[in-house]
């Protein structure tokens, strides 16, 4: 059984930061990408940054030097780095990781719960 769980998600004012955790567990194999989507209300969902396993990392323009994607592969922890913090990237933040539980079986995607980001004065 895998889980992925986020955390690090709150209120905050506008130009302020927040750090997202998410944490994997389970019988995990081996993870080949990380990313963090986010979905606004009455919106679809967006992918906000992806790190794969080589280290390289994307952004979607909106958050393109503000938000950072890093990892921890000894603790199976990605984080997101978010500064300069604008109303409209208040959205609950998911984790998704594409990842397989045995050397020989496919990747799957899991995804984790979600933890709400609010930026508002």
């Amino acid at each position: 059984q895998v889980q992925l769980v986020e955390s690090g998600g709150g209120l905050v004012q506008p130009g302020g930061s927040l750090k997202l955790s998410c944490a994997a567990s389970g019988s995990i194999f081996s993870i080949s990408a990380v990313a963090w989507y986010r979905q606004a209300p009455g919106k679809g969902r967006e992918r906000v940054a992806i790190i794969i396993s080589g280290g390289t990392t994307n952004y979607a323009d909106s958050v393109k030097d503000r938000f950072t994607i890093s990892r921890d592969n000894a603790k199976n922890t990605v984080y997101l780095q978010m500064n300069s913090l604008k109303p409209e990237d208040t959205a609950v933040y998911y984790c998704n990781a594409q990842l397989r539980t045995t050397s020989q079986g496919p990747f799957y995607a899991y995804w984790g719960q979600g933890t709400q980001v609010t930026v508002s004065s």
